[in-house]
């Protein structure tokens, strides 16, 4: 992967942090930005990328210079037309990205050109998001940090970090020394938690349905590969006799009882995502689902579930080789979002799709 060099910071004007120059202007003199926008649900082509104003900032309110983002399952849900109602069309897409401030207000504390990643709050779902040049998102939910990182792996990290952060802290509260199982080990968000735990000191089982990629998952630290044939709490048993303290699930409720099977007493499963898109549970009993003594719980959270400074720790672990990142493959422009879509579902390389822009 071509790495791309660190950025050059610039000095706030006197009414704020300034730093971009837009990427054109209307009949009327306005300015004007590239953007991916989607108008109406549907495939891929339903993506189309055009000139459309660029964001105004606002009080409360960063805009961002989009070096680069990941390409998500979440965004893909939102093209197809399958997002809850908070979703408005015509929508900039995108969940997530890194970049640098172009301009923010000056009680903000932000700086021009200083290095940010945003993720979720309703970023590209109730207003515009990361698939294109610049961005506006509310500065309570930016993080700052310094990295000389390329934008590439940089792109990678905010919505994964946060999800995996999260789990692992406000859902699952994983301590060292700990026995961890994940379920859909081999997503990027399970491949981020695996690191992220044996990082912590804790002993990582982890899944996957391909035995292919059992390699892969040991990589990842992983100590226990298991292989998923849909029933694994026997096979979990057989590592954590009295099963294990915690249980990150990720592939939906399809797995979710098996998955509280595998924990011990007093252990906790926190539900995080649903790869297998079953969300919900059909007349749900608690007494005859959830084994006695085991807690279940669940993680959705935001940008401000990620400290600042904990972001910073993973960026320095990735750094000194400590933390290993997945990309899948690396596109340039927003012209690529299509085919970073389609390879997204194809579900052919495991890892994060990831646009450049710079």
């Amino acid at each position: 992967m071509e790495e791309t060099p660190g950025h050059k910071r610039q000095t706030p004007g006197a009414e704020g942090a300034h730093a971009g120059r837009p990427a054109g202007t209307t009949e009327d003199k306005s300015p004007t930005m590239r953007a991916v926008v989607l108008s109406e649900p549907g495939d891929v082509n339903r993506l189309v990328v055009k000139d459309v104003p660029l964001p105004r900032v606002r009080p409360g309110w960063v805009r961002i210079e989009v070096k680069a983002f990941g390409v998500n399952e979440s965004e893909v849900t939102t093209r197809k037309g399958l997002s809850a109602p908070d979703v408005t069309l015509p929508r900039v897409p995108g969940i997530e990205c890194v970049g640098v401030v172009d301009e923010a207000p000056s009680c903000s504390g932000l700086h021009a050109a200083q290095q940010v990643a945003t993720m979720m709050g309703g970023m590209g779902r109730s207003f515009d998001g990361a698939y294109a040049q610049y961005t506006l998102v509310p500065v309570d939910q930016i993080i700052p940090f310094d990295s000389e990182l390329p934008w590439e792996t940089l792109g990678a990290l905010p919505e994964m970090f946060q999800t995996a952060y999260g789990s692992l802290s406000t859902g699952l509260d994983l301590r060292a020394g700990q026995t961890l199982l994940i379920r859909g080990g081999t997503s990027t968000v399970g491949l981020t938690a695996a690191a992220m735990a044996k990082d912590l000191g804790a002993t990582v089982l982890s899944t996957t349905r391909r035995p292919e990629r059992a390699r892969m998952l040991r990589a990842f630290g992983v100590d226990h590969p298991i292989i998923d044939d849909g029933t694994i709490a026997g096979t979990v048993r057989e590592v954590c006799p009295d099963g294990v303290d915690a249980a990150l699930e990720l592939t939906g409720t399809r797995d979710l009882q098996d998955t509280l099977r595998s924990v011990c007493a007093h252990g906790t499963v926190c539900f995080t995502g649903a790869l297998s898109d079953t969300w919900t549970i059909q007349d749900f009993s608690p007494l005859g689902y959830i084994p006695n003594g085991v807690r279940l719980t669940a993680y959705g959270g935001a940008a401000t579930d990620l400290p600042a400074e904990a972001f910073q720790r993973q960026l320095q672990a990735i750094a000194e080789g400590r933390l290993k990142v997945t990309i899948a493959k690396t596109y340039r422009g927003l012209e690529s979002v299509r085919e970073a879509q389609t390879s997204l579902e194809s579900g052919a390389v495991p890892g994060k799709h990831v646009v450049v822009l710079d």
